[in-house]
């Protein structure tokens, strides 16, 4: 428990002094092999069982074939927020294709007001909460927003910290839903 305790703490902590950056760094899987905690084949996604905002169990496995955009984010980071209306229209544009998910780091005293945020916000994309394996198994969050694309075979194919324009995130999805 304490343990648990200690990773949350440094993770917000992590969050609050690298704050939400707005600046990029993206790194593809050739350019850096080492995701420190993913197991097993080193590009694999982990997989995940998360409570979503209605309380019900959601895996990353229940997107299989898919291309999967996960976004590690919190209702109070600016980048984050200016972020969201570019993975609706994703979502929206790319739904047979795609599967956008969100994981939100906010904490006990910002956590319950997720649900009213994602209706004020209109996302139509799953919106998951965050625990302490799921970040240690995507090799820890440094900053928000941060964003792993997964390709149709489970495979990290691009991690980015920072905000994105939706430009890349489609370079990216049009590329390896090409592939399929």
């Amino acid at each position: 428990m304490i343990k648990a305790f200690a990773s949350i703490l440094i993770l917000f902590y992590s969050v609050a002094v690298a704050g939400c950056r707005n600046d990029s760094d993206s790194k593809t899987i050739a350019e850096n092999k080492t995701y420190a905690g993913i197991q097993g084949d080193e590009n694999k996604a982990p997989d995940f069982t998360l409570k979503n905002v209605a309380g019900e169990n959601v895996r990353l496995s229940d997107f299989k074939g898919k291309v999967v955009i996960v976004d590690f984010w919190a209702t109070w980071c600016g980048p984050c927020r200016k972020g969201i209306p570019d993975l609706i229209s994703l979502q929206n544009e790319y739904k047979n294709k795609i599967a956008v998910i969100g994981i939100s780091v906010d904490q006990e005293n910002t956590k319950r007001g997720v649900p009213d945020f994602v209706k004020q916000m209109g996302i139509n994309y799953p919106i998951l909460y965050f625990n302490e394996k799921v970040v240690n198994d995507f090799g820890g969050i440094s900053a928000i927003p941060t964003t792993f694309i997964i390709d149709q075979k489970g495979n990290i194919i691009k991690k980015m910290i920072g905000l994105y324009p939706r430009s890349e995130y489609e370079n990216q999805l049009k590329t390896l839903i090409k592939k399929s």
